[in-house]
């Protein structure tokens, strides 16, 4: 080596490959994949769904910036990740959730899920996620009131029930309101404000996949588990279906199971943590207390992202070492 270099030679720990891609540009792209979404979500339940939206938003960023100043840590409210907790938080929860609610959600989210953690890249558990069971625990009363869509007129009340509730309780008059499956993929059902529409998830989700800021691995693995179990369970194609288009699992199966910071790293351990969330929404819905099981689902999955790692990390070390002939 050159004696000019020797002194300016640096040695930093992986990773060492440069790509245009960063925080920010991985959050806008996700935050841009869920905008038709959003549209959608307006268009269905009404303005109150973009000022919920806003008001979260503004409310998950403010939190961040002001936990930031109180420790004196570098601000990162640019990397957008903030933003993107806020609109996660209100497309799970009702149009008509209450603000103070809401903001409370996200106070838990930034403040108690991720910084307390020690910020980005260090939180265990999805925060949104986390947030959504936290309100449902505490305010199940507002996290269980769905406002009526547009095209459902208000006869008796402006709320009614979600396809899962009507689900649950089995009866032939409850069956007989569920909506068809057209009117389910299109989102003009009762449900949390940015569920409810699954074809605006799906080509979200189609576009993070296509610009390969997620693996298609877990949402396929996901949804394909929630499939085939209500396929197996009600040996109707129509149920297995309803399932897939019901409640929550296009947005957790997209835009939350994917997290990067709270999912598998390898291929073996994603496809393990989609199959283990599709088992466990399945379960809760058909055989527990509750009629949606996919923040529960995902949160548990969470806990076990180290198990999965390490057996993915042990599986391609004994599979490169037995094609090395070692």
């Amino acid at each position: 080596m050159d004696n000019k270099y020797h002194g300016n030679l640096v040695v930093s720990s992986s990773p060492h490959i440069v790509t245009e891609s960063d925080t920010t540009r991985l959050m806008g792209s996700v935050l841009l994949a869920l905008a038709p979404a959003w549209v959608a979500s307006i268009y269905i339940f009404g303005l109150r769904a973009a000022v919920l939206s806003i008001v979260c938003v503004v409310a998950s960023v403010a939190f961040e910036y002001i936990y930031n100043v109180i420790t004196h840590k570098k601000q990162t409210i640019k990397d957008l990740s903030a933003a993107l907790t806020g609109l996660l938080i209100a497309f799970n929860v009702p149009s008509s959730f209450p603000f103070w609610m809401a903001i409370l959600g996200c106070l838990f989210a930034i403040v108690v899920v991720k910084q307390l953690f020690g910020g980005l890249g260090r939180n265990f558990s999805n925060p949104a996620i986390t947030a959504r069971i936290f309100l449902f625990i505490s305010f199940s009363s507002a996290m269980s009131t769905w406002p009526l869509t547009r095209l459902q007129p208000a006869v008796d009340g402006v709320t009614g029930p979600t396809p899962l509730a009507l689900y649950a309780e089995g009866g032939k008059d409850q069956i007989s309101q569920i909506p068809d499956l057209w009117h389910m993929f299109i989102g003009f059902h009762g449900g949390s404000t940015g569920e409810v529409c699954a074809l605006a998830l799906l080509l979200g989700g189609i576009y993070l996949i296509i610009r390969k800021v997620i693996s298609p691995i877990i949402p396929c693995a996901f949804i394909g588990t929630v499939f085939v179990f209500g396929l197996i369970a009600t040996g109707s194609l129509h149920w297995a279906l309803f399932h897939v288009l019901s409640g929550g699992v296009m947005l957790g199966a997209f835009f939350m199971a994917t997290d990067y910071v709270t999912s598998p790293k390898l291929p073996l351990g994603q496809l393990l943590f989609g199959i283990g969330c599709g088992i466990i929404t399945m379960s809760i819905r058909l055989f527990g207390s509750y009629p949606e099981g996919v923040s529960f689902s995902i949160l548990l999955m969470n806990l076990c992202v180290p198990l999965f790692n390490n057996l993915s990390y042990k599986f391609y070390l004994k599979e490169g070492g037995a094609k090395n002939g070692n």
